[in-house]
């Protein structure tokens, strides 16, 4: 009896630890399934005041290099309410009255967006007739100058400083997913506020949540589905906040996001999350140049450099070191030698060599380590201002080449037409492969 108790004992007991490991084995799946790792990128249109600051500084560096190729330019903007100025320094053979500076203004606010648009009141958006531009602009130091411009016709860096280029293959043109998505709702938003200035003003953000379910997957570029989509954009005071959400929930599925990564019923979407907004432009928020690093770069994916591009010209390190370590990363992925790449340069002022080269794979490289692509970019590649300028051609901006201002209302990086986003070198880094 007691052998016959103890066999059912035991069965019960071996029924009962089946079901805990049953429930247990569910419970971990169903844990898995809600399980989590979420990354964020924003983006600014051009109508931002940041952004209008800093297109109309990238303005004035096109008017400048292209009257005179050899221009030093280091200015800045404020944009507040009505007034924006202009400061900074300047050494040029271009001539440039204070009026046509002013015009320079007005021309860059109008292409933006800003152009008396009738359907938005003086008190509700920035009119072109009511700003006042103030000219405050010096002469560069000669102390820096004697650096920059060598005599055996070597350019030294502009500054010193660190520069962070970085590409992975989330997307075809090898930039992360999260600002390549929000970059291209907010095309798609800002494109529409232009041609339907009835309806939406030029003053938007966007932002974009990506969710990657694991740490393992973020770290080799494997993100899996749009988590979070933001969108802000003002409307005139005539629309009701529905309408509006109505109208930029249906931008929203336009804008050609992966269909594997969006399914809009199973995506956050904040459209105008804090209601109507009527009320924008530098009259209601300043701009600066410089305040949106993250959003010209790599949307926070990356380290980013000590200073901002815009404003300045091509002999400042801050802008063409960007390009030349975004150009050799996308290089280092599009040629399969990692999944993942960023790359820090640093220089000092006067002195045309980088001070340092080295890349970084986070673990992601394949056939070459990390030591070992670094002494090839060092070998292989001067990255002097001398090389990257003419490499890219950046003392010659053009409509028909890149503007500066172009660049600065669409992203320092990640747009394949620059001419730092060429894959011109690919089969060298493959031979090294």
């Amino acid at each position: 009896m007691e052998n016959k108790d103890g066999q059912q004992k035991n069965g019960k007991q071996i029924m009962t630890t089946r079901w805990l490991l049953r429930k247990t084995k569910e419970w971990k799946t169903k844990m898995e399934n809600k399980q989590h790792y979420l990354f964020t990128s924003e983006v600014v249109s051009p109508g931002h005041p940041d952004k209008c600051a800093d297109i109309i500084a990238d303005s004035i560096v096109d008017r400048l290099i292209i009257g005179d190729p050899k221009s030093r330019v280091a200015s800045e903007v404020f944009v507040a309410g009505k007034h924006v100025i202009i400061g900074g320094e300047v050494t040029t053979h271009t001539k440039v009255t204070t009026e046509e500076y002013q015009q320079i203004v007005h021309d860059a606010l109008a292409k933006i967006g800003y152009n008396g648009n009738p359907y938005f009141t003086k008190q509700e958006c920035l009119h072109p007739e009511d700003v006042d531009v103030q000219v405050l602009l010096n002469r560069q130091s000669p102390d820096i100058n004697q650096g920059v411009d060598q005599e055996d016709g070597e350019t030294g860096a502009g500054d010193q400083g660190i520069m962070f280029g970085y590409a992975d293959h989330e997307t075809e043109n090898y930039m992360p997913s999260a600002i390549t998505y929000a970059r291209m709702l907010m095309e798609k938003v800002y494109n529409y506020a232009l041609a339907n200035p009835n309806e939406l003003g030029v003053d938007i953000k966007t932002q974009v949540t990506m969710d990657y379910v694991c740490k393992e997957n973020f770290e080799h570029s494997k993100p899996q589905h749009i988590n979070t989509i933001v969108v802000s954009a003002p409307c005139v005071s005539s629309m009701d906040i529905q309408t509006v959400r109505t109208l930029i929930q249906k931008l929203i599925d336009e804008t050609g996001l992966p269909a594997h990564l969006y399914d809009k019923n199973h995506c956050i979407i904040h459209i105008n999350p804090t209601g109507k907004y009527v009320s924008h432009s530098s009259l209601h928020d300043s701009g600066l140049t410089g305040r949106k690093l993250i959003v010209d770069s790599f949307g926070g994916y990356s380290p980013i450099g000590g200073g901002a591009q815009s404003s300045k010209d091509y002999t400042k390190v801050d802008r063409s070191g960007l390009y030349a370590a975004r150009y050799i990363a996308k290089h280092i992925v599009a040629a399969g030698l990692a999944t993942k790449c960023v790359v820090q340069l640093s220089y000092a002022i006067g002195v045309a060599k980088p001070t340092s080269v080295s890349v970084d794979t986070y673990g992601t490289y394949t056939s070459k380590n990390d030591d070992e692509l670094s002494t090839f970019i060092e070998e292989n590649f001067p990255l002097t201002p001398n090389w990257i300028t003419k490499k890219f051609a950046l003392d010659k901006p053009s409509e028909y080449t890149f503007l500066y201002a172009d660049v600065a209302a669409r992203g320092q990086v990640g747009q394949p037409d620059y001419p730092w986003e060429k894959l011109d070198e690919l089969e060298k880094f493959k031979e090294f492969r």
